[in-house]
This record gives structure tokens, C-alpha cells and sequence, in this order.
């Protein structure tokens, strides 16, 4: 594929007015022109039209093929919630318009949709408030482990240390870290958190544990009141990493299971875009001790309706976020919530569920699942018995592209060898779960016979298998493709 660049051709032109009144010599400083050409190609509209709309076919997303991308919760985003969110009401909409009186009452409706937001989240998890600053999940974890030091550095707790399991989310260590704190890393048994290791590590030196509940492994830990009642006996918090809220939306509150704090995925959990960077939501749930570190400002009602954002809170970590978070995305957030109410929340969560068992008992005869047992909304695979063919889970994983699949997530987490994450969501039909099955119980029948047949793969795709080793070590960037 060529460049925009490569399909210049001298001379052509888009539509331009002709003999136009002022040309930019008229309108800009003479210092301000210039000097030479800007150096852009030379394109008709309709070659610029064909050479994005080109671009955009090569775009990979739920909305064209299957994504079980393990740990991501990739699953549909409902088209109203895009209608919801372009709403010119909401969009035209400038930051810093006043709050209150006059022109302010041209913000009331944004500040209404990030209050009851808020009054939702704490209903959906337990919590007594969220804030809705931070602009993605690993954001929502080092605001959610600042408001932990804060609370201790408030009551003079020289607390220096946080709890990872080795089966939390990935991006755990590096936000207990950034926040000032030493990991400890907590070795799982039986793939969920066992006190009596938990009990080997826990101090006084211990601000908090961040468990992610349903884990990485799709399993939930039910030691939890045990967990809850050791950190509690010296004063450690306990975090909730939200990124597998899809397993228990609606069925477990996780304020009332013990959890202090909460991050969300809104583009996850609520059916908001997700990935090519952003934009992301990761909004904080805190218990009601918690809520005086919450970040500034903060959305409160007078008593006469208004909203205004308030930022009167002397022991508040301050700002985390410019302006109010990533409105758009709240937006598609609120509008899911709304329109799925409390018995859709509940039978997404059901769905979800349902479709990762179903999946995981049609691959448990050909790939190895190191915890075959009822799992949430997830389940981790093994490729460790295609070792004798040679054949690894990378490889696996790029004969799955050429099937028209995104490759689910491999090797993570790191506790299970050669692995693969599968989360189908429950926006999948049990047909499109049915083709996926056969397709890679194909895949693997395939690569038995000749392992050639997945290690050389993708065949299909624009760009081939790749040494990504060399290719990181020795980048060369070209705007050849």
C-alpha cells in the first residue's frame, strides 16, 4: 500500500474557489507566510476520499469480526450510545462555560449526566462516591493508590508497601509503584489468593492489596471474607482493579464484599470504544472513609437543582485530570446504564459467563486448561501440548488472523505456560462461538500434521510473520508499507 504521498500526481487539484477575493498575503503577517511550499501532495477529492476510506478497511474491530481478546473485554458498542454521545448539545459544549446563573445554565445537562453517573456507579458497585477525572483504567488504579496513600499519610500510618497477586491485572505493580510504594508480590495456589500466603507478607508496613476479582485466570476469589478481615486487622485497604467487572455487573457489589476502593473501565465493562489508544474512562469508587482524598472538583446538587463542581476539599489529592475526565465517553457510559437498567446489567453479566464456560468446555479436549473449573467471564488455555509439534501459542495465534479472527491474548498471565486468554463477552452469538470453536480445533489438527501450517502463518494478511525481536531492537521507521 502507497502513502497519500506516493499518489500525488503534479497538477491535480481538489475543488477550489476560483479567483477567490484574498489570498493568505492579504489575510496573514507578512512573517507569519511562507517561504516555500508546505510540500503536500497534489490529490482530487475523490483520490483523498478513496485513500482513507482504503485506510479504514484495514482497521481491525468488533464491529466487522470476532475479538476474544482475553482480560480486554472486547464486546459490541450499541450504535445509540454513539447517537447519545454526538448529541450537539453535548458536543458543542465548551469546558470552561460558568457553572452557575446565566451561561451557566448552557452546562447544567453535562453536569446532571456526570452527577447521576456517579450515583449510578456507586449503586452498580457499592461504593459512596466516584469520581469520573481519570482518563483511563491504569490512570483509575494510580488515582484509586494515591487516595490509599493519602488516607494513611492523613492518619500518620507510615505505610510503605502495596500486595499484588501474580494473578492481578498487569498494570497493578506499575501504579503501586509510580504512587511511591514497594510491591509485594503474592504467589497464587490453585490459581486464586490462599490466606495462609497472604499471612507470610501482611505487616504494618502494609497500606493495601489490589485484587482483581474475578482474576486474570477468569476465577473468582472466593477466600475474599478471609482476605478482607486479615488486611482490615492492620489497617490495609483493599483496591479492586474493575477491569473483570463484566463477571459479577449486577451480581455482586463489590463495596459490600470489603473492597475500599474501585477503578471501572467504562470502555470495557459499559460498552464503550476501546482501544487504538483511547479515549478510555477509568472512573474511582471510595468507601465513605474515603471520600474526603476524592479528586477535585467534584459534582454536587444545591438544593434548588443546580450542579455545580465544587473544589472545597482541604484533604483531596488534587488534580489528576484536565477539565472533567473524557465527557464523550461518560456519556455512552450513562446511556448503556440507562437503557440495559438493572435486569440487563445483570443478564449481560449472565451472557458473559455463560459464553466463556461454553467456549472453554468446546476447547478443553484439544488445548490444556491448567484450572478446568467453572470460570466467570474468561478462562486461560495452555498450547504447552502442541510442544512436541513445535508449535507455540504465538503461533496459534497468528493462524487465527488468517481465519479472520483477532488473536486472543498470549502469554499472560505470566503464571500459566505458553498461554492463551480467551473472553468471548456476551455480545457474541452461540454461532459465531460454534465457528471460532471449529475453526481453531481445525487450527490445531492442522499444525499436528504439519506444524508448518501455523508457523508460517499469516499468510493472508497485508504484512507476513515477522522477527518482532529484531524488529524492536532495530526499528526503521518508513513510510513505506
Amino acid at each position: 500500500m502507497n502513502t497519500v504521498f506516493k499518489k500525488s500526481t503534479p497538477g491535480r487539484e481538489g475543488v477550489w474557489p476560483v479567483n477567490p477575493e484574498k489570498t493568505a498575503a492579504d489575510l496573514l503577517p507578512k512573517e507569519l507566510l511562507r517561504g516555500k511550499s508546505a510540500g503536500l501532495p497534489s490529490l482530487s477529492e475523490l483520490d483523498v476520499v478513496r485513500h482513507f476510506t482504503g485506510l479504514s478497511k484495514l482497521n481491525y474491530g468488533v464491529d466487522g469480526n470476532f475479538y476474544p481478546l482475553g482480560s480486554c473485554t472486547m464486546k459490541y458498542n450499541p450504535k445509540f450510545a454513539e447517537t447519545v454521545a454526538a448529541l450537539p448539545g453535548f458536543t458543542r459544549l465548551h469546558p470552561v462555560l460558568p457553572q452557575l446563573k446565566g451561561a451557566g445554565r448552557l452546562c447544567q445537562g453535562a453536569l446532571e449526566v456526570m452527577y447521576e453517573t456517579e450515583q449510578l456507579l456507586c449503586e452498580v458497585c457499592g461504593m459512596k462516591a466516584f469520581t469520573l477525572h481519570p482518563m483511563a483504567g491504569a490512570h483509575g488504579e494510580l488515582t484509586g493508590v494515591m487516595i490509599i496513600a493519602a488516607y494513611h499519610k492523613d492518619k500518620g500510618n507510615k505505610k510503605t508497601k502495596i500486595i499484588v497477586p501474580d494473578s492481578a491485572h498487569g498494570t497493578n505493580p506499575a501504579s503501586a509503584h509510580i504512587a511511591g510504594f514497594e510491591v509485594v508480590n503474592l504467589p497464587s495456589k490453585d490459581g486464586i489468593v490462599d490466606p495462609e500466603e497472604l499471612a507470610k507478607v501482611l505487616d504494618d508496613d502494609v497500606a493495601g492489596m489490589m485484587m482483581t476479582c474475578p482474576n486474570t485466570l477468569g476465577l473468582f476469589e472466593t477466600n475474599l471474607p478471609k482476605i478482607v478481615e486479615m488486611l482490615r486487622s492492620v489497617d490495609a485497604l483493599l483496591y479492586y482493579d474493575g477491569a473483570n467487572l463484566n463477571a459479577i455487573m449486577g451480581k455482586m457489589r463489590v463495596g459490600d464484599a470489603g473492597f475500599d476502593v474501585v477503578h471501572l473501565n467504562l470502555h470495557k465493562t459499559f460498552a464503550t470504544p476501546h482501544g487504538g489508544g483511547g479515549p478510555g474512562s477509568g472512573p474511582v469508587g471510595v468507601s465513605e472513609r474515603l471520600v474526603p482524598y476524592l479528586p477535585i472538583s467534584r459534582v454536587e446538587k444545591l438544593e434548588d437543582g443546580q450542579f455545580y463542581l465544587n473544589y472545597d476539599f482541604p484533604k483531596s489529592i488534587g488534580y489528576v485530570a484536565p477539565f472533567y475526565g473524557n465527557f464523550g465517553v461518560v456519556l455512552r457510559a450513562y446511556a448503556y446504564i440507562l437503557r440495559l437498567g438493572r435486569a440487563g446489567l445483570i443478564r449481560a453479566t449472565e451472557s458473559a459467563v455463560l459464553s466463556a464456560n461454553y467456549l472453554r468446555k468446546r476447547l478443553d479436549k484439544v488445548l490444556e486448561v491448567p484450572f478446568d473449573r467453572v470460570c466467570m467471564h474468561e478462562f486461560v488455555a495452555s498450547a504447552c501440548n502442541m510442544s512436541e509439534c513445535h508449535v507455540r501459542a504465538l503461533d496459534i495465534a497468528k493462524a487465527l488472523l488468517d481465519r479472520g479472527y483477532h488473536a486472543p491474548t498470549i502469554y499472560f498471565p505470566l503464571i500459566v505456560k505458553e498461554a492463551l486468554m480467551f473472553e468471548p463477552t456476551e455480545t457474541e452469538s452461540l454461532d459465531t462461538l460454534d465457528q471460532f470453536a471449529d475453526d481453531l480445533i481445525d487450527i490445531l489438527a492442522e499444525a499436528a500434521k504439519d506444524p508448518a501450517y501455523v508457523t508460517g502463518a499469516p499468510r493472508t494478511l497485508p504484512v507476513s510473520r515477522l522477527d518482532e525481536t529484531r524488529a524492536a531492537r532495530n526499528m526503521e521507521l518508513t513510510d513505506d508499507l
